[in-house]
């Protein structure tokens, strides 16, 4: 395997397999003929063609809109058809999430393949010349990816709360990182992807951060969704993500970016400039081609239950 193997495998996506869905005809997302048949159950909210799926005229303003699509969702789990519900609202626009148009569940997302936004936080450590990164491997009950390895601090990105928020609070949560010292995260920009999974497409964006620890620092998860710690020599991280599958795979995007930032992956490399394109050629969506067709970019669910 390589690290081009690994951004590879987060972008496979056919959007053959795929019907643009729009709100006010602007495409928010994309769904499968199977879920579009079944969102064709609700005409009063839905309008389901051959070519594409859009919310009803019908509908107007964000609360309505919200509530109407709430309601099927509710349904669809309740009848299985989407796996559960998650709780957190998700914004769905067509670009940035401060033009949400409305808002879904978290775990609904997928379904209707809307851009969905997160937060990872790579916590290291310096010793001398040398980095080591804090790892956190994934509790065995979790939903979506149990026992996979982890950043210290990874998390979705709910409508209506700001992006310092939501870290402060992720930290808390994931790794008992007191607020002053998650408050010295440093922003360093973004990974995107779009992989077909299982449930349908992710077209995702993860916001980046940086943070540099104390020594004496140990993290500690107060939400359960981390079973256990591990400080680990920088290389040590780099050969996993390299020879394993054992990261889940968006955080092996975001370990390559911290590596090819701290110069861990030199401009010499051979696949250098090909994975500084990758971790940001979706830009969160993928695009269509003059003929309106998606490019085939391989199949696959390599992102399992996100």
């Amino acid at each position: 395997m390589s690290y081009l193997d690994r951004i590879q495998a987060c972008n496979r996506h056919d959007l053959g397999h795929f019907r643009p869905f729009r709100v006010n005809r602007v495409r928010v997302g994309w769904v499968r003929p199977g879920f579009a048949r079944e969102l064709a159950r609700w005409p009063a909210v839905f309008h389901v063609s051959d070519d594409e799926v859009s919310l009803s005229s019908e509908l107007q303003g964000f609360e309505a809109c919200s509530r109407a699509v709430g309601q099927v969702i509710g349904a669809l789990v309740a009848d299985g058809v989407i796996h559960r519900r998650h709780g957190e609202p998700y914004p769905v626009a067509a670009e940035g999430r401060a033009e949400a148009l409305l808002v879904i569940d978290r775990a609904s997302a997928p379904y209707f393949g809307i851009r969905a936004f997160g937060q990872h936080l790579n916590g290291f450590v310096r010793e001398g010349d040398h980095l080591k990164m804090w790892v956190g491997r994934r509790a065995n009950d979790r939903w979506n990816a149990p026992g996979k390895l982890d950043q210290l601090v990874a998390g979705g990105l709910p409508h209506g709360m700001s992006l310092h928020e939501n870290l402060l609070k992720e930290c808390g949560e994931e790794a008992a990182i007191p607020r002053p010292l998650a408050a010295c995260a440093v922003p360093v920009g973004a990974v995107s992807y779009c992989a077909e999974t299982e449930r349908g497409l992710k077209p995702d964006t993860l916001y980046c951060y940086d943070l540099e620890l104390p020594a004496d620092f140990v993290p500690r998860s107060t939400d359960g969704e981390t079973e256990a710690f591990f400080l680990w020599p920088i290389e040590q991280v780099a050969e996993v993500v390299r020879e394993t599958d054992a990261f889940k795979p968006n955080c092996d995007l975001v370990i390559i970016d911290f590596m090819i930032r701290h110069g861990l992956i030199p401009p010499d490399h051979p696949d250098y400039l090909a994975l500084v394109a990758g971790l940001r050629g979706q830009v969160g969506f993928p695009t269509l081609n003059p003929e309106g067709h998606g490019g085939k970019q391989g199949g696959g669910d390599p992102l399992g239950a996100n």
